[in-house]
């Protein structure tokens, strides 16, 4: 036992609340003799071990690093209050759970970027753990600060602060980066980058600057050199058939937010959603063999002895063999006493024997994304589902005996009105009527559950500002009065995080003093109602010259260049314009699956543009 572990283990664990959060040799925890592994990596979540340890891109890390024997990862997510306090105070640095080694040890430091509510996060972080904010002043023997996940796809405001940026499928990319590293651990540690910059999806900030006129107005990000890429291309796992997965999932001894197994059937989206970043960067759609998912799931069931599994994808009901996946894993999971549940699913790929098999296994309620009350915003949107899709749907469960539904909503949405508001309360109260007209006894239980649009990258409504606080209340409180309903449940979204949220979403690197500054002042968890200090950020920005409102609002001309054209996604530019276009005529796209569409994701696929893979040239 290393100095470090006993003095923490001994002499702060017990002065902490909940030090199952801490322990780090839970069922299933990998623990390695760092002296035998040629890379140490440390998973950095920069939010509470309940929030990361429900995170399953940490866990799908976590398996293919110690899935070879000579590499480690472990993990490290941001202490509650009183363990900040004590490090703080004991001048004891951040470290890892499994073996209590401090974060400046490891190779690489390795954020996920889930949420920009996370950013100053970071930096308290890395703050505890004695490394250097800046990338550029860290010498050779500090770790690599590493970031990945959706954030990645607009690293900007954080660039100062990453050695370098992963953009996309970790599967592929991070094995082939640790291959690099562990050949070259004594170049120094420019070196080091240039070689890394070669490797597909590796974003090294500090080879790409900035460009603006004399008046301050961005102008673009360009390498510094050319030797560098102009467009950095997204790491693509093509067959996530053959793709690592973890079975033996790491058992909290805590409850955690989702505390359960949970098996992804699939990666990407071919429904084209113009709000949603997801459905955009994570295209193609490639699906895992209904066989290799029964077996992942007996082993899961094996090495876990977890009671629920969930079943994960961005629309799980799309999977192409959902009914029958869901009947044979029943029948498997029935026999193990372990309850099957799914997540919020489309409307219009919900069917009656779906919600019979599901209702079997499980007793809660069903969540459906109507996403918005009227026909014509949701053809603004290309949510490509009707009234009659949702109808049809709620009447499928409540028959199959569920008697609670959560609808999903959002506010502020580009294009909305009063009437598209209203139009949420008119839905609820017919889903009421559905119930009544299945057959349901008593009164069923809906949630209205509405959050705040924030126009986020490499969407079509990326150009697109935020509302004003005062309209997002305004319309809250329009909900409020609109959806007293008995047997109505409200539930919204904070207006000021969705100011934060959309001011950092589509922001450059004028942000990082911004961040250094919110993080100097207590800014941290921003995501939780009791951490979020609103004054503090405002504070930050004015502080450095800006508004934290103008940054959220501000509406982009199409013909702007944006602050993460040089992150290629794989959808281009030029298909999310003509979405954007579409959205405000109000005209849907088909799903690709009817037919590709040429929104550039081939090209990306190709190792060469000039293949001809993409042949579609009626963008504009």
């Amino acid at each position: 036992m290393s100095s470090y572990q006993a003095y923490f283990r001994e002499k702060i664990l017990p002065r902490v609340q909940k030090p199952a959060r801490y322990l780090g040799n839970e069922i299933n925890a990998v623990v390695k003799p760092h002296e035998q592994c040629s890379m140490k990596v440390v998973l950095a979540f920069p939010d509470l071990y309940e929030i990361g340890m429900s995170h399953l891109g940490l866990k799908i890390l976590y398996h293919i690093i110690n899935a070879v024997p000579r590499w480690t990862a472990e993990r490290v997510f941001m202490p509650g209050d009183d363990l900040e306090k004590i490090l703080r105070k004991e001048n004891f640095p951040l470290c890892s759970l499994e073996t209590v080694t401090p974060l400046r040890q490891f190779d690489i430091v390795g954020f996920t970027l889930q949420y920009e509510l996370s950013y100053a996060t970071i930096l308290r972080m890395l703050k505890l753990a004695g490394i250097l904010l800046l990338a550029s002043e860290r010498d050779d023997k500090e770790p690599l600060v590493v970031a990945g996940g959706p954030g990645a796809f607009n690293p900007e405001p954080l660039a100062p602060f990453f050695d370098f940026v992963l953009l996309g499928d970790a599967e592929e990319a991070f094995p082939e980066v640790l291959r690099l590293l562990e050949e070259i651990k004594d170049l120094p540690r420019r070196r080091r980058l240039e070689l890394l910059a070669g490797i597909r999806g590796v974003y090294v900030p500090a080879f790409y600057r900035e460009e603006r006129d004399e008046a301050g107005i961005y102008l673009g990000t360009k390498p510094v050199s050319p030797h560098y890429s102009s467009r950095v291309k997204r790491a693509v796992v093509a067959n996530l058939d053959k793709a690592p997965y973890p079975t033996a999932f790491i058992v909290p001894y805590c409850d955690i937010v989702h505390d359960r197994m949970v098996l992804e059937l699939f990666r990407g989206c071919t429904r084209g959603c113009r709000f949603c970043q997801a459905g955009m960067i994570y295209r193609p759609v490639r699906e895992r063999k209904k066989e290799t998912l029964l077996a992942l799931a007996r082993e899961m069931v094996r090495a876990t002895g977890y009671e629920e599994m969930a079943l994960s994808s961005l629309s799980t009901g799309d999977y192409s063999a959902i009914t029958e996946l869901v009947n044979e894993l029943g029948v498997e999971l029935t026999k193990e006493g372990v309850s099957l549940s799914l997540p919020s699913l489309r409307l219009d790929s919900f069917s009656g024997e779906l919600a019979r098999e599901v209702q079997r296994l499980r007793k809660s309620g069903l969540t459906f994304a109507p996403e918005a009350g009227t026909q014509r915003l949701r053809d603004v949107i290309n949510k490509n589902i009707t009234e009659e899709d949702l109808l049809a749907a709620v009447k499928e469960a409540f028959a199959a005996g569920w008697t609670s539904v959560k609808l999903y909503f959002m506010l502020g949405l580009p294009t909305e009105t009063d009437e598209d508001l209203h139009g949420i309360a008119a839905l609820a109260d017919r889903v009421l009527q559905a119930y009544k007209e299945a057959g349901g006894q008593g009164r069923p239980r809906v949630t209205v559950s509405v959050s705040v649009f924030v126009p986020k990258p490499h969407t079509p409504f990326q150009w697109h500002g935020q509302l004003p606080k005062s309209e997002i209340l305004h319309r809250q409180r329009l909900l409020r009065q609109a959806l007293r309903l008995p047997g109505v449940h409200f539930q919204w979204h904070g207006a000021e995080m969705s100011l934060l949220e959309a001011a950092l979403s589509r922001g450059g690197r004028e942000l990082a003093p911004v961040l250094m500054r919110a993080a100097e002042l207590g800014c941290k968890l921003d995501s939780w109602d009791d951490y979020f200090r609103f004054d503090l950020w405002q504070q930050a920005f004015a502080e450095e010259g800006l508004d934290l409102a103008a940054c959220a609002e501000k509406s982009l001309a199409t013909s702007d260049p944006l602050p993460w054209d040089h992150l290629d996604a794989g959808v281009s530019k030029k298909y999310l314009l003509r979405e954007y276009r579409r959205a405000l005529r109000g005209e849907t796209t088909p799903d690709c699956r009817e037919g590709c569409l040429g929104c550039g994701m081939a090209l990306l696929l190709a190792e060469e543009d000039d293949k001809g893979v993409c042949t579609r040239a009626d963008l504009d």
